[in-house]
Formats: structure tokens, C-alpha cells, sequence
């Protein structure tokens, strides 16, 4: 149960940089994003080490896990004037996680694409969805369907992101 957990938790960290690197009504600059799940609210119940494994496994896929706390995930993004102005999402799930972004499309102030996981610890499909309040603002949802470390997921997160500053200062860009 424990490692199923581990895994889930894992997924669901997954969307936070890619939810907020929709396209050009985007401010360049640094972002807080705050990600919330059921499964986010579970994290209380891991134990340290396990946390600890599961810390070192985002690691592996070269993602910083982000302070959860009360089912919320927060993390800082920088976010460059080149990755505001691409029409898709930047390559994060291709070069981080094994997933591909694709079908992405835009209208108005909405931004959708669906991702396809395929490694040997993430299999699925998933879509996401920003919309834009303004440049600065947003709210999103993700839904991911597949099996992580050989357990089924299907799980949802909910999303909003704010413009903080047009500093990143020391948050380096997801590569």
C-alpha cells in the first residue's frame, strides 16, 4: 500500500511545472504554483524514509519534489520569455519523466494538450488544461489514467498558478 502510495504521490507531482508553462498570455518571470489533490492529502501518512525514497525517485526523473502540506503541493517555476511564448508546453514530461506532450491546442484564454507516459514506472495517458484569468493568474486541472511502478492510477489535480516576480532568481528554468 505504502509504495503504491509513494508512486501515486509521484504522478501527481509530475503536472505542477507543466500546467503552468501554457503559451504566450503567460508573464515571463517566477511563478508559485499550488497543486491539489486527494492523493495530495494522503502525504501525511507516508513515513519519513519512505518520503525520503520517494524524494530521491523524483530526483531521478529530474524533478524537485514541492513542499506538500495540508494537500497542497507548492513549488517555484521560472518560466523564460522563450517557454511564455511557444505555442505548446515546454518539453518538460519528454525530458523529465518519460511522458510526451502533444494535441495542444489553444482558444482564447484556454490552453489543453493531452501527455502519453512510457516508461517501466509510468505508463498512461493524461490531459490538461490551464485557463487564464490574466497574464498573471491562472487555474487548470490534470487527469492522469495509467499504471506507476505497477500499480493502476487514476488520479486528478487541480491547479492555479501566480506570477511572483519577473526575477526567477535562484530557480533555474525546467529544462
Amino acid at each position: 500500500m505504502r509504495k503504491t502510495l509513494l508512486a501515486l504521490v509521484f504522478v501527481s507531482s509530475l503536472p505542477v511545472s507543466t500546467a503552468c508553462s501554457a503559451e504566450n498570455d503567460m508573464r515571463p518571470g517566477l511563478w508559485e504554483i499550488t497543486t491539489t489533490s486527494d492523493l495530495l492529502r494522503l502525504v501525511s501518512q507516508i513515513p519519513p524514509d519512505q518520503m525520503q525514497s520517494l524524494m530521491n525517485l523524483a530526483k531521478q526523473h529530474g524533478v524537485d519534489m514541492p513542499q506538500i502540506q495540508n494537500g497542497a503541493a507548492m513549488s517555484s517555476v521560472c518560466v523564460t520569455q522563450k517557454m511564455a511564448d511557444q505555442k505548446i508546453p515546454p518539453g518538460f514530461y519528454q525530458n523529465k519523466s518519460g511522458c510526451i506532450a502533444q494535441n495542444a491546442t489553444h482558444a482564447g484564454n484556454t490552453y489543453t494538450w493531452d501527455f502519453v507516459c512510457a516508461n517501466p514506472k509510468l505508463k498512461g495517458n493524461g490531459t490538461a488544461q490551464a485557463v487564464f484569468a490574466n497574464p498573471e493568474n491562472f487555474t487548470g486541472r490534470t487527469e492522469f489514467d495509467g499504471v506507476a511502478q505497477g500499480a493502476p492510477v487514476k488520479e486528478h489535480a487541480d491547479i492555479s498558478g501566480r506570477w511572483m516576480s519577473a526575477s526567477c532568481g535562484a530557480v533555474k528554468p525546467p529544462q
